[in-house]
């Protein structure tokens, strides 16, 4: 296993230390004089696991390591980690519960394109827009996660979640055209393909049945 490899697992090994960590409200943890309440030990988390989702794509492109489990692991991941922040945030009522399901519904629909593109042989990489889409909801989760104990920043961390919504539904869009124009096309041209060569061969098994049953009745 490579080094962006086991970035993308440790940030998948972050996911439940941060809902551990958000759900507790009263969590204090007392540092060198310093009062570390759950919205900032839960934010330094986060930041961690995004840092690392950076760290794996530029090391693996400098190393030329990039391999089909990184491609594939990579956005699982990033669903992962933002999906069981935006839930937590619900669970604590910072966030509106009909947001969090767009977004997740979404992770999961792109998941399942991804994994029928996979099992066909077909690797649906991440779009300008899909990276666009993950800053928009690392600054969103960021707010949302500080407004837990400062009001004053609610208006601008659901200001930020609507945007996380547009780019999720506009991303979503533009995912399922590529895979109906590009991947869909081609399954269906393959398997096209195959059952004209199978029946082909179906054909040549009857005429060679055929030919014996002719000769023995001359």
């Amino acid at each position: 296993m490579n080094l962006p490899n086991a970035l993308t697992l440790l940030r998948i090994f972050f996911v439940p230390l941060l809902v551990a960590v958000l759900v507790q409200e009263n969590l204090r943890i007392q540092a060198a004089g310093l009062v570390i309440t759950n919205e900032w030990l839960a934010l330094l988390i986060f930041w961690a696991a995004a840092l690392t989702d950076l760290l794996d794509g530029y090391l693996a492109r400098r190393w030329h390591q990039i391999t089909t489990v990184g491609t594939l692991l990579d956005p699982i991941a990033d669903k992962l980690l933002v999906s069981a922040a935006l839930i937590s945030l619900v669970q604590v009522h910072v966030v509106p519960a009909w947001m969090v399901v767009i977004v997740v519904g979404r992770e999961f629909a792109i998941s399942g394109l991804r994994s029928i593109a996979a099992a066909e042989g077909y690797i649906i990489k991440a779009s300008d827009l899909g990276k666009t889409k993950l800053v928009t909801q690392v600054i969103a989760i960021s707010l949302l996660v500080l407004s837990i104990h400062m009001n004053w920043l609610k208006d601008a961390a659901l200001l930020a979640m609507w945007g996380v919504v547009f780019f999720a539904t506009l991303s979503a869009v533009l995912y399922f055209r590529k895979f109906w124009k590009e991947v869909d096309g081609k399954i269906k041209l393959r398997r096209r393909q195959e059952l004209l060569l199978l029946q082909r061969l179906q054909r040549r098994r009857e005429r060679a049945a055929s030919r014996p049953e002719a000769a023995a009745r001359d």
